[in-house]
């Protein structure tokens, strides 16, 4: 595998396109979180006089949990980037010329689902680094109280990504597959909305408590998983918000993932070249 991986890396290390989204992705980790951090620190605490607002959202007692719901929202950007790369194979028929020099099919995607788990395993490393960093900054004592949520973020970084791979699989072309990554994922932001508000009507009107259903979707299961850390509003409107079963969704979340890798690997290798 590692000299599989080391021939990705020939294929784009001297490529634009992936330092440059690469570079936007890793600023815009301590980017996204210094605006909330600023926000917080220079605005709602100047407001805030009388000090009824006392949450902070980056003591170490919530960074864990804070940095990693706010860089989720840039996990379009890997995403983006293994599409680009994946459908360039495509476009210049390099997968078909690296299968003619002795790589096997199943060899070809592994190494693709390989760079998939890497670009979620070195977005985790940067946001438990910023989660570091702005946990310092505000002044509060070290503690891995929260780490899981780091863990959350992998789970949701890797099924991003390995539904744009597996949406490169199916439509080989970098505009169809990009549109339909988008496309699929507003759709279901929207159908997740609609089942959030069933799931509090169930609760409020007929006392049934099936958790949020929109996190059941395949993408919302790993975004259920990341949460802002509970405050006065979240408190405010706990009794009618739907109860969080995390063992649920986490079950969801990996039966999902487990569909796109079989999915992509079993069209890879049956398809023709």
């Amino acid at each position: 595998m590692m000299h599989l991986l080391k021939i990705e890396w020939l294929k784009y290390k001297k490529y634009t396109a992936f330092k440059v989204l690469s570079l936007f992705f890793i600023i815009g980790i301590f980017a996204t979180n210094y605006i909330v951090y600023s926000v917080k620190k220079n605005i709602i605490n100047d407001i805030d006089t009388q000090g009824l607002i006392s949450f902070s959202p980056y003591s170490f007692a919530n960074t864990w949990q804070t940095t990693s719901y706010v860089s989720g929202f840039i996990l379009l950007l890997p995403g983006l980037l293994l599409i680009m790369l994946f459908t360039n194979e495509y476009t210049f028929k390099t997968h078909r010329q690296n299968i003619i020099d002795g790589l096997s099919r199943h060899e070809f995607i592994n190494v693709k689902i390989m760079l998939a788990l890497i670009f979620a395993l070195v977005s985790s490393v940067f946001v438990f680094f910023s989660a570091s960093v702005f946990g310092f900054a505000s002044g509060t004592d070290f503690s891995l109280n929260g780490i899981e949520y780091v863990g959350y973020f992998f789970l949701k970084a890797l099924s991003y990504n390995m539904i744009a791979v597996l949406f490169s699989v199916l439509l080989k072309r970098t505009g169809f597959a990009t549109g339909l990554f988008f496309i699929y994922l507003g759709a279901e932001n929207l159908l997740s909305q609609y089942l959030v508000f069933l799931s509090m009507k169930l609760r409020v009107n007929y006392d049934m408590d099936a958790g949020n259903l929109g996190d059941y979707l395949p993408m919302n299961a790993a975004d259920g998983l990341l949460t802002f850390p509970k405050n006065m509003v979240t408190s405010m409107a706990k009794s009618i918000l739907p109860t969080d079963f995390t063992w649920v969704v986490i079950a969801f979340a990996v039966s999902y993932l487990i569909l796109f890798y079989w999915w992509s690997k079993r069209k890879f290798v049956n398809s023709d070249l």
